[in-house]
């Protein structure tokens, strides 16, 4: 297996580029801050930027732990990979990965100021120290239900290479853990039945919200929702409109990963009651 390594400094842009830099030299493993990523798929690890302290962040990305080694190790010996890149901030770093996962010895070194100008870098340490974001290589539908509770944004690549060349196109997630400068944070249960009550409002078909209850989950959490809706309407319809806009709105919402919503229907409502009801 041949191993290259991608290194600069803390957040000059490397995992924004790493795709790019792996496509470029046929490369379809990448170790990027605890995880072992091929193409867009995270296959194995987990992600540095999760950890709660600074040391825990470094022993992941080191992959300092016996457990993190042999899941490693289990899974290059599955897939066989003939070439796999190591992002690092510093060669010290990229040698002690590669060291502590029995790989063979970095044979080629590219650094981030050999693909990224000058001010790209700059601007992209700004962002890092201003807004607290991070870069991580794989699509946001790969990590979204790991980094509950992380503000989370796609982030779309295009590059042309030139007349007649295929163009480079791929997406990687944006993340800013929450806890970095605004302190942990809690959604309360009361401000989740706010969220669905106005979701339901703007669903057609349903009269009213008349039961929300919440369960949280080692992911995220679970939404149990009872509705009144009104005869006429195709049922089916109306409850899986309703479940995927809960869904979809709770999400950007909150930063939660919401791992199941369920609807019923407990009432049905004549359209001439309607009015009375209101009164």
């Amino acid at each position: 297996m041949k191993v290259y390594a991608f290194v600069g400094p803390s957040g000059t842009g490397k995992s924004y580029r790493a795709q790019f830099v792996a496509n470029e030299r046929g490369i379809n493993y990448i170790i990027d801050d605890g995880l072992l990523i091929k193409g867009n798929v995270i296959i194995a690890g987990s992600s540095a930027k999760k950890a709660a302290t600074k040391i825990e962040t470094v022993k992941l990305a080191l992959f300092s732990k016996e457990e993190q080694k042999k899941e490693i190790a289990e899974v290059i010996e599955r897939y066989k990979p003939e070439s796999i890149m190591i992002l690092g901030t510093s060669d010290g770093m990229v040698d002690k990965i590669a060291e502590n996962l029995s790989f063979p010895k970095i044979s080629e070194r590219i650094y981030i100021d050999q693909v990224a100008t000058k001010e790209e870098m700059e601007t992209a340490r700004r962002i890092r120290v201003t807004e607290g974001k991070h870069v991580i290589p794989v699509p946001t539908f790969e990590i979204k239900k790991d980094f509950a509770g992380y503000l989370l944004d796609p982030l779309q690549i295009f590059k042309s290479k030139g007349r007649n060349e295929k163009p480079y196109i791929t997406e990687k997630s944006i993340i800013r853990p929450t806890f970095s400068y605004l302190g942990n944070f809690q959604i309360s249960d009361t401000a989740v039945k706010q969220i669905v009550e106005y979701v339901g409002q703007k669903v057609n078909g349903i009269e009213r919200v008349s039961k929300v209850r919440v369960t949280e989950t080692d992911n995220g959490m679970t939404v149990y929702i009872e509705v009144s809706i009104i005869y006429g309407c195709c049922l089916i319809e109306v409850l899986k409109n309703l479940r995927d806009k809960v869904k979809r709105e709770l999400e950007n919402l909150t930063a939660m990963y919401i791992e199941a919503v369920e609807v019923v229907a407990k009432t049905v409502i004549m359209p001439e009651n309607m009015e009375n009801r209101k009164e």
